[in-house]
């Protein structure tokens, strides 16, 4: 079948740019670590106002003067620590476990399960104890040896948006490296892919990009990179070697999703080159939230055009001990399977890892 090139927008519109956080603290004790101490010379380079901290689980007098503007204010402040627990959580379906790289997101998508999870600590946190955490992940790979144990990075954050602050990513890739039965994988919205392009990997990270439907990234993704952006990247990543996959999350129904899915799959086909599909992944994920996420987005987004009528879904019983709101079987399944051909219709050798 023929296809008809789909043009992607150029470069003429202004790039995304990297996050600069407008307030920033300190644990005490994250000096006494050189990236500690690399991050407080960045912030002091840029004049950006920092603070000193006892515990970056316990920032308070944000400024701003509604619970709104707080909100605001904490997607942009910046709290640099240490991770002292290091018992990783579970991440099924994705991974065995996640990697605590950092907590909190800078991204303003309305759907985004942190919204609940982070609660009254939606400020960004990174640890710099990279040493101590990733000892962790050594001791969990040799404990389910001669199993493969695969490392989430992206469960708490979007760990590409801080890379030009913390490098815990290439500290991570290039520890896996050499891991025979560990593998590294993460997702990310944003672009700013370079710093890790010469990195050593040998295959064992796999990075993924979120991607969807037009409607979706632009009523529901404020403060990401551009979809454009973001398939360049995935262009770069597969020409580096890395194993690259995309996840489509969250699938959302809505008036003519037919054609943003197609149109979706098609833009992926015209713009990757053939070095980005040799070992392509999908994950799918239909939108869920509960009753706590919904009063949250609501009191954060208040013109938000995402639906969440609980009359219209599917009550599910969710890992967290709530219920979780889902599309009815019968929509669920018109949206996997119209999907899933629309897949392998142009990426025929992909693999689907799950839907859910």
């Amino acid at each position: 079948m023929s296809k008809t090139p789909i043009e992607l927008p150029t470069r003429a519109g202004k790039e995304t740019a990297l996050f600069v956080p407008e307030l920033v603290y300190f644990e005490p004790s994250a000096l006494d670590y050189p990236k500690g101490r690399r991050i407080l010379d960045w912030v002091k380079e840029r004049g950006l106002p920092y603070r000193m901290t006892t515990s970056h689980n316990r920032i308070t007098n944000l400024p701003g003067d509604s619970e709104l503007e707080q909100y605001k204010i904490s997607k942009r402040t910046l709290v640099v620590g240490i991770r002292k627990t290091l018992k990783f959580d579970t991440s099924k379906p994705s991974a065995e476990y996640a990697m605590p790289l950092a907590t909190g997101c800078m991204g303003h998508c309305h759907y985004c399960y942190l919204q609940t999870t982070l609660g009254a600590k939606p400020y960004i946190r990174v640890y710099v104890n990279m040493d101590d955490i990733l000892d962790a992940t050594k001791k969990y790979i040799e404990e389910r040896s001669p199993e493969i144990t695969r490392f989430e990075a992206a469960c708490t954050s979007d760990p590409i948006g801080l890379e030009h602050l913390t490098g815990s990513l290439a500290d991570a890739i290039t520890f896996m490296a050499d891991q025979p039965l560990g593998r590294l994988r993460f997702v990310t919205k944003f672009h700013h892919v370079d710093s890790l392009l010469p990195l050593k990997h040998n295959g064992n990270t796999r990075i993924r990009f979120s991607v969807n439907a037009d409607y979706v990234i632009r009523n529901f993704e404020p403060a990401t990179s551009r979809f454009h952006e973001r398939i360049e990247a995935a262009g770069k990543i597969g020409r580096a070697g890395y194993p690259l996959g995309f996840i489509i999350a969250p699938i959302i129904w809505y008036d003519g999703w037919e054609e943003g899915y197609a149109e979706l799959l098609e833009k992926l086909s015209q713009a990757l080159p053939p070095d980005a599909t040799r070992d392509l992944t999908f994950e799918l994920i239909q939108h869920r939230f509960t009753k706590t996420a919904k009063t949250i987005i609501e009191k954060r987004y208040p013109k938000t055009k995402l639906e969440m009528d609980e009359a219209k879904r599917k009550k599910k019983w969710g890992r967290w001990g709530q219920h979780k709101y889902v599309y009815p079987d019968e929509q669920a399944e018109a949206l996997r399977e119209f999907i899933t051909e629309r897949i392998f219709e142009h990426f025929p050798n992909a693999k689907l890892e799950y839907f859910t």
